[in-house]
C-alpha cells in the first residue's frame, strides 16, 4: 500500500510509541494486525489512549471497518475513502482523524554527493576482502 500513514507490519507497541510521541488527539496510522491474518488496524490517539479499529478486506475488494458498539459497520471502496469519511467528526470513532503519522522513509544517500569510488564499494558483497592501497 502506498499511503504515508500505512506502516505495514509494525508491532502494537511500536504503534503506541509512534502515536504517543505525536501526542495530538486525532493522530492516526494504519498497520497490519498482529493477531488476525489479512486484517488491518486503524489506530487513533485520543486523550492519552490508543483506540484500535479493525479493518477487514472483503471478497469484492472493499474494506469493512468495525467501529464503536452500536454503530453500523460500513464498507468502503478504498482505504482513501475510509480515511476521508473518518476525517469528519461524529462518524463512529472516538474522534475524527486529524493528524496522519507518516511512515519514515529509510535514509538514502544523495547521488549528488556520491563519488566515483562509492560505486566500487556498492559492488562489494558483505564479507568480501578488500585490499586498501596507500
Amino acid at each position: 500500500m502506498e499511503f504515508p500513514f500505512f506502516h505495514g507490519k509494525i508491532t502494537r507497541r511500536t504503534c503506541e510509541e509512534l502515536l504517543t510521541k505525536k501526542g495530538k488527539n486525532g493522530s492516526y496510522l494504519i498497520r497490519e494486525s498482529e493477531s488476525i491474518a489479512g486484517a488491518l488496524c486503524l489506530c487513533v490517539f485520543f486523550q492519552e489512549l490508543i483506540y484500535t479499529y479493525r479493518i477487514f478486506r472483503e471478497h469484492q475488494g472493499y474494506f469493512r471497518i468495525q467501529t464503536s458498539e452500536g454503530v453500523p459497520e460500513r464498507t468502503f471502496r478504498t482505504l482513501k475513502d475510509l480515511i476521508y469519511t473518518y476525517e469528519k467528526p461524529n462518524q463512529g470513532l472516538v474522534t475524527n482523524l486529524r493528524y496522519p503519522v507518516k511512515k519514515r522513509k529509510p535514509p538514502q544517500r544523495s547521488s549528488r554527493f556520491k563519488s566515483a569510488t562509492d560505486d566500487v564499494y556498492d559492488e562489494i558483497e558483505e564479507g568480501d576482502y578488500v585490499e586498501v592501497l596507500p
